[in-house]
């Protein structure tokens, strides 16, 4: 039977050495769930927020093919801890999993440049403007697939202005949003950054203005501003921003 861990830091341990924001986020409390096969000492555990699950310790066929109660969609990013995990949730989901590869940045303080922050800011294309995430802007970002997990992770615009923070592109003529950079979760120390755009609108620089406010607001704030690039063209931009490549990991994406 799968527990609902109701005191997350007694599944830390099984974690430990793990620098990935989302666990963090859920073994502090903040946001996310933790699930193990046992609700006080648990062997066996898995870590859940957004789409994200991270699997430890133990393989469990049964945590494997756990679906949290209260998932809006049923595309997932499963995270294995080794490769017996890995093999167990491939085997677990089948046709509908897909071994992919993600690209951990590193987590370094005080590597940030605000001055070149500062002056990418002044790169946004003409015709567009920044604008941080109120709640006119957050309800907006629901509204379309593409800018939805710029803030979809905080079930109001109340928790989004307590724990989350983002900046937003738009069009200048029409006011409608074309690209952002927000909080995809939220952890003590800072925030995941999600970086989206809209399709026709990529390769002008847009995302790269979004992210640089981003980055220096959390600065300003004394957050972290932690990133996980989901392919080579978000390592690329990290690196424009300052960040370090540091390691490729496998992750199964498991598709309806």
């Amino acid at each position: 039977m799968i527990h609902e861990i109701i005191h997350p830091k007694k599944a830390a341990y099984l974690f430990e050495g793990w620098e990935e924001t989302l666990i963090w986020s859920c073994l502090q409390g903040i946001m996310g769930r933790v699930y193990g096969d046992d609700p006080a000492n648990p062997g066996s555990v898995m870590a859940t927020l957004g789409d994200f699950s991270f699997f430890a310790g133990k393989p469990n066929q049964e945590l494997a093919s756990y679906a949290p109660s209260g998932h809006a969609r049923d595309f997932r990013i499963l995270v294995p801890r080794d490769a017996s995990w890995r093999d167990l949730v491939l085997a677990t989901y089948g046709t509908r999993a897909r071994l992919v590869l993600r690209y951990a940045i590193c987590k370094e303080a005080d590597i940030f440049d605000r001055k070149g922050l500062a002056q990418a800011l002044l790169s946004l294309p003409a015709g567009y403007t920044l604008c941080k995430i109120d709640e006119p802007l957050y309800h907006k970002c629901l509204t379309e697939d593409w800018s939805r997990d710029l803030v979809s992770q905080f079930p109001t615009h109340e928790a989004y202005c307590r724990l989350g923070l983002g900046i937003v592109a738009l069009s200048v003529q029409d006011r409608i949003i074309v690209s952002g950079a927000s909080s995809y979760s939220r952890y003590q120390e800072g925030i995941e950054i999600e970086i989206d755009t809209r399709a026709d609108c990529r390769r002008r620089g847009l995302a790269y203005a979004c992210a640089s406010g981003l980055i220096l607001e959390c600065l300003q704030r004394g957050l972290y501003p932690s990133w996980d690039a989901q392919n080579l063209h978000s390592v690329a931009l990290a690196e424009k921003l300052g960040y370090h490549f540091s390691h490729a990991y496998e992750a199964v994406e498991v598709h309806p």
